[in-house]
Formats: C-alpha cells, sequence, structure tokens
C-alpha cells in the first residue's frame, strides 16, 4: 500500500518501522521541522526524521502542514492512505480529504477515555488499572473518529510512564500492522465511538510536575510513576527544588501535617501525605545528578524528621 506516514516523537518509531517490515510502500515521512534541544540548543533531527533517514525514506518537514505549499506535496503523492502516529500539527479538511482510504492514526489509550496530547501520562497519574491502544480513522474533532482496532493492556504496579510508553509504542506498531491487512481485504467494519465516555488528557504543564502532599499516598505515588522519566515531578526542600524520582507507598498513621519528613533511614525519606505515607527511595537535588534518598540525606544534615516540604 502506498502510505504518507506523519510522525515526530519516539512513540511513533515502532509504527514506521513494522510498515517498512511487513512491505507497505513508504513514499513520504512527514515530521515536524528540525529544532534545538538540550543546554547547548543544538539543532536535533525528530527521532522520527533519524528513523526516515536510517531507512532510506523520503522526509518532508512543513511548518505548517494546512498551508496551500505542503496540501499541493501531499497531493501530488498520490497516496492510498495517510497513517498518523504522534505527529504534533492537526491535520485540516483538506488534508484528511487526500489519500483514498483515508486517513488512521494511532493512539495511546482505549478511545474515548483518554483523548488528547498525553494520555500514557494520565493513565497513570489517575491510577487506571488498564490502558491500550486504538486504530481509528481521523476526524477533524480531537481523536472523535471511528474505531478500527484497540489492544488493551495492564498496567502494573511497578510501571511508570517510560516503560509503559515503550509498551504501548510496540502494541500499536502491531495493531496498525494487523488493522492495515484488514483495510487491505476490506475486513474492517468501524466503530463509532461513544461521546458521553469521553475524558481528556491534556498537554502537561509546569505546574502539574508539582507534587501536593495533600492527596493521599496512592495518589502521590501515582503522580511521581506517572511523570517518571518526563517531566518529571518534584518539591521544595530548604528553598531548592528536589526532584522526586521514585517512591513507594507506606502504610503508617497520620501523625503530621501533609508534606513533613517523619522519619528517615537506609531505605529513604518518609513523608506525610493527606492519607497515609510515601516513602522518597530516588531523588535529584537540583543542579546535582540523580542519587538515592539515604544518600541525598547524608549530604544535607538540614533534611530531617519535622522537615516540611514545601509545594
Amino acid at each position: 500500500m502506498r502510505i504518507v506516514f506523519m510522525g515526530t516523537a519516539e512513540f511513533a518509531v515502532p509504527s514506521l518501522k513494522m510498515l517498512v517490515q511487513a512491505g507497505h510502500e513508504i513514499i513520504s515521512v512527514v515530521t515536524q521541522p528540525d529544532r534545538p534541544k538540550g543546554r547547548g540548543q543544538q539543532i536535533r533531527f525528530s527521532p522520527v526524521k533519524e528513523a526516515a533517514l536510517a531507512l532510506n525514506l523520503p522526509v518532508f518537514q512543513p511548518l505548517n502542514i494546512k498551508e496551500q505549499e505542503s496540501i499541493d506535496y501531499l497531493q501530488g503523492l498520490e497516496a492510498e492512505l495517510f497513517v498518523v502516529v504522534a505527529y504534533g500539527q492537526i491535520l485540516s479538511r483538506k488534508v484528511l480529504d487526500l489519500p483514498k482510504k483515508g486517513c488512521i492514526n494511532v493512539h495511546a489509550s482505549l478511545l474515548p477515555k483518554y483523548r488528547g496530547a498525553a494520555p500514557i501520562h494520565w493513565a497513570i497519574i489517575n491510577g487506571e488499572s488498564e490502558t491500550g491502544v486504538t486504530i481509528m480513522y481521523m476526524e477533524e474533532a480531537l481523536d472523535s473518529g471511528d474505531i478500527i482496532e484497540q489492544r488493551e493492556v495492564k498496567i502494573e504496579p511497578h510501571y511508570n510512564v517510560g516503560i509503559l510508553h515503550d509498551i504501548l509504542a510496540d502494541l500499536g506498531a502491531k495493531a496498525l500492522i494487523s488493522s492495515l491487512a484488514d483495510l487491505a481485504s476490506n475486513r474492517i467494519k468501524p466503530i463509532l465511538q461513544d461521546d458521553s465516555l469521553a475524558t481528556y488528557a491534556p498537554q502537561l504543564k509546569k505546574e502539574d510536575e508539582i507534587i501536593c502532599w495533600e492527596k493521599t499516598n496512592q495518589e502521590v505515588v501515582n503522580h511521581i510513576r506517572g511523570m517518571n522519566p518526563w517531566p518529571g515531578t518534584y518539591t521544595i526542600c530548604n528553598g531548592q527544588i528536589l526532584k522526586i524520582i521514585d517512591a513507594e507507598i507506606v502504610n503508617a498513621s497520620q501523625v503530621s501535617r501533609p508534606g513533613t519528613i517523619t522519619k528517615i533511614d537506609k531505605k529513604g525519606i518518609y513523608v506525610q501525605c493527606g492519607e497515609g505515607s510515601v516513602l522518597l527511595k530516588l531523588v535529584k537535588p537540583q543542579g546535582k545528578r540523580e542519587m538515592t534518598a539515604d544518600a541525598f540525606c547524608r549530604g544535607h544534615n538540614d533534611v530531617k524528621p519535622g522537615l516540611v516540604f514545601d509545594e
């Protein structure tokens, strides 16, 4: 099948690779323009561009996919299908109408739950026990198209967003290949989404990184897992940012105000929550490397029981 692949983030790379392995003809890879990243602000390619170049695929990087120049380019390709995975730009109706067999998308949730930009993060933050991937036809409204295929996965208690991201990226790629086989054989029976069941996973904001100690210990641990390894969570310790990398639930009665350090030992830092406590195991002080909470305390004599973390 003659396919235009649109993707930018790491999540899209397995789908692109599996399309090539399955023998589909990728006539163009559309990805976001190169942008400066990191402390040195060096120009870097998107993960999808790097993968496309390694596969010797042509790359197109428009600033705006909706502009007429982009539409003319895509129209000239005469693609049968557009496959969109974590691309990062909204497609207009003119773009959606170009391919003969339409546009399909790989989304990292069980739609209509968690429509939006950060479904993997919010599924963990909200304490979901399962999630999955959805292959769907694309419409102009956000993640609202008819469902082609869905696959579920259990969210294990130790999963953070990085682990779950990789699982869903691979699962989404496999579901995509399966869906394209059904499409080629005219076996697809699309399912309408029930908009009344829709929930949303908005783009993460800076304030979403701040730990709220007033929440239950389960909610605090879910928050830390759902933001690790990116963008991370933090609290304020003696006026300095302290990133929290890993924590676990501790069943302890409430004896102090939320955010109070109640105990420190070789396992780490015990912190009171609105309900129960958590044990902080891995932290990253401002401007320093990641370390165990025990090592952090040994280097900071002012971090001791009774200290209250600020929000």
